[in-house]
């Protein structure tokens, strides 16, 4: 069972969401919370698998919660909600320890595979929508110096072999592993191996960070 927290601070999107969860045989609402640290004080007594988070509420936004969650051992994995086109703090999110986003519009069952995902440990960014947001955003975000001038991430880079660099930079493209076996000619199981070396190598929990900490090295730009 899929234990999840919902953060946001429109009732009706909530209601929403909390009838479509509960709908499911492998989900459960644990919880409730209008803003980041109501979220927070409430993931101290409420042992949660993934907390939908909002990115726009009072008190304290989805970003800053983010982070504090993510720096919690053994929290809960965060997926966030994004109305894409207009919010320019997703790919801030996503620095923070998110493991994926979802659009507020999407259709119910890509909510679902979404959470599902993240409560599996995968991460959960539409493919082309990760390209598209990357694209747009990377650089605008710059929290410290660039990670190439840092000699650990360089360390973490280069010990990437010449094949896990090209599946590194296939993903970052926003290929999915189906796509990424197409294009190298190999198994979708090779590529899945080869994904899950890069994330140990780079020291990320899931293929988002993994493209985060692409963008942050310098090692792709934006298009």
């Amino acid at each position: 069972m899929i234990r999840v927290v919902i953060v946001d601070d429109q009732e009706l999107i909530v209601a929403g969401f909390r009838m479509v969860l509960s709908a499911q045989e492998d989900m459960v609402v644990v919880g409730e919370a209008g803003d980041g640290a109501e979220a927070l004080r409430l993931l101290r007594r409420v042992e949660a698998d993934v907390v939908v988070m909002d990115i726009r509420m009072p008190v304290m936004d989805g970003i800053a919660a983010t982070e504090a969650l993510c720096a919690r051992p053994g929290g809960p994995r965060v997926l966030i909600l994004t109305t894409f086109d207009t919010d320019e703090d997703a790919f801030a999110a996503l620095q923070a320890g998110a493991s994926g986003f979802q659009l507020k519009n999407a259709p119910p069952g890509d909510l679902l595979a979404a959470i599902r995902a993240v409560a599996g440990g995968d991460a959960m960014v539409a493919p082309r929508a990760t390209r598209s947001l990357l694209d747009r955003f990377a650089g605008k975000f710059v929290t410290a110096p660039p990670a190439v001038e840092d000699p650990e991430a360089l360390r973490r880079l280069a010990s990437l072999t010449d094949r896990e660099r090209q599946v590194l930079l296939l993903v970052a493209e926003g290929l999915s592993n189906p796509e990424i076996g197409e294009r190298l000619n190999v198994a979708e199981t090779t590529v899945k191996t080869h994904v899950g070396r890069v994330l140990l190598k780079l020291e990320v929990r899931d293929r988002v960070q993994a493209v985060v900490f692409a963008y942050e090295v310098g090692l792709v730009r934006p298009a």
